[in-house]
């Protein structure tokens, strides 16, 4: 049952007890400052918005404008669905008594007036279920005459709690589904804040806050000075090319002092920071900034919910990722994994300033069918497409850069990439686009139809396996276009710090084997720089000097960092001696030295 009592009377009070930044050191303290105060005290004038409001009432400034506010936006007429109830859940928790009477019963209304949709993602329905579980919390024991819904705040309590609690189980056992988005990562960063700050109950409380240090945990083993390397299942045209441009910079700036944020900072982070403020433990900073030796991290993922043509509501989905100081190569096996914004393989190079710096590199075939979205949403097929590119321009364009294809399978290797196509005849679209940094140096093309580049202090190897030419991007940069329904490319990356030059890099990479067919189907085998030969025929199981890949026993995640096995709810994170065990069957955190 939820515990008794009124709207305005001392939930939130007791609420501001247990509301505390949990910042240990000064320098995430300034961080976590400075991202309160842009919002607090905008640059420019005008009328606040709802986070501006949160965050003066987070540092208790101009009460009373912060409840003009509020009744004029509520009056205006609440938009964004779940997108508004994140804000709006927000400000009631931090009201803690400062705003009127009016603007607090304004806000409750809103609850009841106002009917938001619950969305059709991962990260909707995550910002739909923590935003509804607090706010039946704080309004217990009405009836669903005051919800939008028509269901009492009982009711609405235990089916939110019930959606989150499955959702941390489905995670950690079959991992996320919507994995790894540089974007949409600061959506379930904050959700869990809200939780893990604001919830009374212990156990929701705890559950919460363990999957913040699991989802710090999964970002922190792969990115490189704050950058969000790849594979993801959902990013934006123009971030995926300038990586900093993303939310996870933001993230990596406030929660470890890596890269750089946003200017201004992104909201999310903002939410985060105004909910728990967590700072990660030691063992998490270690994870996320020693790249003094190569490692390799294995993760599994799982698909967005398929409505049509599969058995299996998720398929899963197997990450590789091999990081380095000076570049990060990941990849996933290839496939339509997840809907129009799906990124499958990259590799990414360090950069001083990522500011204004395309430091990627990738190709894909540029697949758009109806198909696909029918896959993956339920609307109807008559305004499938349409519906898409109404909201994701580029989805269908043969020069995008974003998203996943059923002809495309990829197998890596440690810093090796063998990506292949096997394009059937009237596919819209039939060829492959790779995407070539303004950013790149000293790029030549070499016999037999190598080319070389340096990105940063990478040295990249790259062959395509059919003719291609190169068509100019706007903005810098070229795309590599390949019209072959058969088609692949070998790629290999190694440190500038391994060879005395470019010529030296050129040498080595042209003394290795490399054999390919095309017909019946693309197969390469070559052997890679780090002494192993690697096999890949399209639509076959990889192998690397002659053992399949073994995708049956793939781990949750593994490598040197972070380990969980499959179904086991139970999450390791290791650095040196240290070790950190999440166990969210038993909800306990065991730290070992």
């Amino acid at each position: 049952m939820i515990r008794a009592t009124s709207m305005i009377r001392p939930l939130l009070a007791s609420l501001v007890l247990c509301f505390t930044l949990s910042a240990q050191t000064p320098e995430f303290d300034r961080r976590v400052q400075s991202v309160i105060g842009v919002y607090a005290h905008p640059k420019t004038p005008g009328p606040l918005g709802y986070a501006n409001i949160a965050a003066k009432l987070r540092l208790h400034e101009d009460p009373e404008l912060c409840s003009r506010s509020l009744e004029e936006l509520l009056a205006a007429g609440p938009t964004g669905d779940m997108f508004w109830m994140y804000p709006v859940t927000a400000i009631a928790y931090l009201d803690r008594g400062q705003l009127s009477a009016s603007a607090r019963q304004a806000l409750r209304r809103s609850f009841l007036t106002y009917m938001p949709y619950r969305g059709d993602t991962e990260n909707h329905w995550l910002l739909y279920y923590s935003s509804l579980y607090l706010m039946a919390q704080l309004w217990p024991n009405q009836d669903g005459s005051q919800w939008y819904n028509g269901k009492s705040s009982e009711e609405n309590f235990r089916e939110a709690a019930g959606w989150i609690e499955s959702w941390v189980k489905l995670t950690t056992t079959r991992g996320q589904g919507e994995y790894d988005s540089p974007h949409y990562m600061g959506l379930y960063f904050l959700s869990v804040s809200y939780l893990a700050e604001w919830a009374t109950d212990p156990a929701m409380k705890k559950r919460a806050a363990m999957m913040i240090d699991y989802l710090i945990a999964d970002y922190a083993a792969e990115n490189l000075d704050g950058i969000f390397v790849g594979a993801h299942s959902r990013v934006y045209d123009e971030p995926v090319l300038e990586k900093w441009l993303n939310v996870s910079s933001d993230f990596g700036w406030v929660l470890f002092g890596l890269g750089r944020p946003l200017d201004p900072p992104d909201n999310y982070i903002l939410f985060y920071l105004l909910a728990s403020a967590y700072e990660p433990p030691e063992i998490l900073k270690r994870i996320a900034t020693d790249r003094t030796q190569p490692y390799t991290h294995l993760e599994l993922k799982r698909t967005r919910n398929r409505w049509r043509f599969f058995d299996d509501l998720h398929g899963p989905v197997y990450k590789t990722t091999y990081v380095r100081s000076e570049y990060a190569v990941s990849s996933d096996q290839g496939g339509t994994l997840q809907p129009i914004q799906e990124h499958s393989w990259d590799v990414t190079w360090t950069v001083p300033d990522p500011r204004g710096v395309h430091n990627t590199l990738f190709t894909l075939h540029p697949y758009s069918s109806l198909r696909e979205l029918e896959t993956y949403f339920s609307f109807p097929p008559d305004v499938g497409i349409s519906g898409v590119v109404s909201s994701k321009k580029s989805y269908d364009s043969p020069d995008k850069l974003v998203g996943g294809s059923p002809y495309e399978k990829i197998f890596q290797d440690q810093d090796a990439i063998i990506a292949l196509y096997d394009i059937p005849p009237g596919t819209r679209f039939p060829h492959i686009n790779g995407f070539f940094s303004k950013d790149l140096t000293d790029l030549r093309e070499g016999p037999p139809g190598w080319i070389f580049a340096k990105g940063g202090d990478a040295l990249i190897a790259c062959r395509p396996l059919q003719p291609y030419s190169w068509v100019p991007i706007q903005g810098g940069g070229k795309r590599l276009f390949s019209p072959y329904l058969k088609n692949g490319i070998v790629v290999q990356v190694a440190g500038r710090s391994e060879f005395t030059d470019m010529e030296a890099f050129q040498r080595a990479i042209l003394a290795l084997k490399l054999e390919f067919r095309l017909d019946p189907a693309p197969s390469v085998q070559f052997h890679s720089l780090r002494g192993k030969t690697l096999a890949f025929t399209y639509g076959e199981t990889p192998r690397v000097n002659g053992i399949p890949l073994d995708y049956g026993h793939w781990p949750l995640f593994g490598g040197p960092f972070v380990e969980a096995a499959v179904d086991s709810e139970q999450l390791i994170l290791k650095y040196g001696k240290m070790r950190r065990t999440l166990d969210f069957r038993k909800l306990t955190v065991t730290d070992t030295q």
